[in-house]
């Protein structure tokens, strides 16, 4: 009986031109998720990915994103003491202390530094709130019409949202910055006089992981949006609202690189909840 049942499978497979492996569907834990093709923009598999959500520290991509691309690496910032008050993870500034703007993105991307975050959005922006602007300007211009910045560290804020969707598309849009990807894939550095090291465990666990940030807050949960390269393709997968991010990132990509490139899968797509 179990041959025949088997076989009845394996014809089925055959009849609709899919394998037994492509047949399992994929799911993660997140509220909210999306994994694409980074270098086409085909979404392989989504779910409540237009869903607005608190997106914590993931937010330090569009951070780096902006201060890449208005700063200047070599700029050489003094920490005020706003910075060094600011709640949450830290990479330790002290006021007055004399830091490149090199250094405080490490501290930023390495460390989850909300300091750092304040320290790099007065420097290149001015101010906070004008570094903001720049944010949402970014945000436009990447097309990410469901998201709102009101901060530049990811703190819970009510007019401070994103979907996975559009985290995919920032992803996306980091990984065409050479010196984002850089700083976003090394796993340990030393420089200002600081030694640091990555938060993001993909790094170390998952073949090919080449970024990009993790997140945390209680109200937003966990949050991932993570790079992996294998064989010359380039996948983006974001979890929002997720208690087993780690796995489910790991599984994603696992399942991504198993898929033929350009091949349809939007069989394996969930569908949005209310």
């Amino acid at each position: 009986m179990r041959r025949r049942i088997l076989a009845f499978f394996l014809m089925i497979c055959l009849l609709f031109s899919i394998s037994p492996c492509q047949a399992r569907a994929v799911g993660t834990s997140a509220a909210a998720s999306i994994l694409v093709d980074a270098d086409s923009g085909r979404v392989l598999y989504e779910q409540n990915a237009d869903a607005r959500m608190l997106i914590a520290s993931t937010t330090k991509i569009m951070t780096a994103l902006v201060a890449i691309r208005e700063g200047d690496l070599s700029d050489v910032v003094t920490v005020k003491r706003e910075a060094t008050l600011t709640e949450g993870s830290s990479m330790y500034l002290k006021e007055g202390e004399q830091l490149t703007l090199e250094t405080l993105l490490y501290g930023l991307m390495l460390c989850s530094g909300n300091d750092a975050a304040v320290a790099i959005a007065d420097h290149v922006g001015g101010s906070q709130k004008d570094f903001v602007k720049l944010m949402n300007e970014t945000a436009r211009e990447l097309g990410m019409g469901s998201s709102s910045f009101a901060n530049p560290n990811g703190l819970d804020a009510e007019d401070h949202y994103s979907t996975a969707r559009d985290m995919a598309k920032l992803a996306c849009a980091a990984l065409q910055n050479e010196t984002l990807l850089r700083i976003a894939s090394t796993q340990s550095v030393t420089i200002g006089g600081r030694t640091m090291t990555n938060h993001n465990r993909l790094l170390r666990a998952v073949p090919g992981c080449i970024g990009m940030k993790t997140g945390y807050t209680r109200a937003a949960g966990r949050t991932l949006v993570s790079v992996a390269e294998r064989d010359g393709r380039r996948l983006v997968a974001v979890t929002l609202q997720d208690g087993n991010d780690w796995a489910d990132h790991a599984a994603l990509y696992d399942w991504g690189f198993a898929q033929p490139a350009g091949q349809e899968t939007a069989d394996h797509r969930r569908e949005d909840t209310p």
